[in-house]
């Protein structure tokens, strides 16, 4: 099966479509949406410029990573009170190494939130956040779209040359995002007093930050 089966409409959309997909697929906390699929199968030819690509997606992504990084910031009740206590120490540790945290959740393919949320809830410095997230989206969106645009989807097709029917694909993606969702709240539940007590014990100060 060929890629571009999953995104039939993407010459068609463009710049346009490309920037909803990543800023919309980015919005929503804790789910990653295919829009690095989607980059991807843009990037294969020559239609589009890889520039843009990365740009448009590289920005899009990081404002709407803005848009939930502050939310934690000013909105402090998104998480309960008791599951804030457990993150407390997560918090002090990665608002300790906020712009390099911040950067290498945005230069892999990870559950970024899980690193955003807490450094919003920690007050870490809104400017700061920005510049490193955005920097660490282009990394990543240049490494997406470089290897699609000179490799093609050759390092994908052995793995969907059996696969007929997209709607495989998209089943496998759901279980994709039960199996993240599942670790989320794994992260959520864990006793982080407990677990950096031992290997950095500066992050169950009880002070006040």
């Amino acid at each position: 099966m060929d890629l571009s089966v999953l995104f039939p409409f993407a010459d068609d959309i463009g710049y346009v479509g490309l920037a909803l997909v990543s800023f919309f697929g980015s919005l929503i906390p804790f789910i990653p949406l295919p829009s690095f699929i989607f980059l991807a199968t843009m990037a294969v030819e020559d239609k589009f410029n890889i520039h843009y690509l990365v740009l448009i997606a590289a920005i899009t992504s990081t404002v709407a990573k803005q848009i939930i990084f502050l939310a934690s910031y000013e909105g402090r009740k998104i998480i309960t009170e008791k599951t804030r206590k457990r993150m407390k120490p997560f918090e002090r540790l990665v608002k300790r190494y906020g712009a390099a945290a911040a950067f290498v959740a945005a230069a892999t393919p990870i559950p970024d939130d899980l690193i955003y949320v807490p450094l919003g809830l920690a007050k870490y410095n809104p400017w700061r956040f920005f510049v490193s997230t955005l920097a660490g989206k282009i990394v990543l969106c240049y490494a997406i779209v470089l290897i699609a645009h000179f490799f093609g989807m050759n390092y994908v097709n052995p793995f969907l040359e059996n696969v007929k029917d997209p709607n495989v694909i998209y089943v496998g993606f759901g279980v994709f995002v039960a199996i993240m969702l599942t670790a989320v709240l794994l992260v959520l539940r864990m006793d982080w007093e407990k677990i950096l007590g031992r290997v950095a014990p500066w992050t169950v100060q009880k002070d006040e930050d």
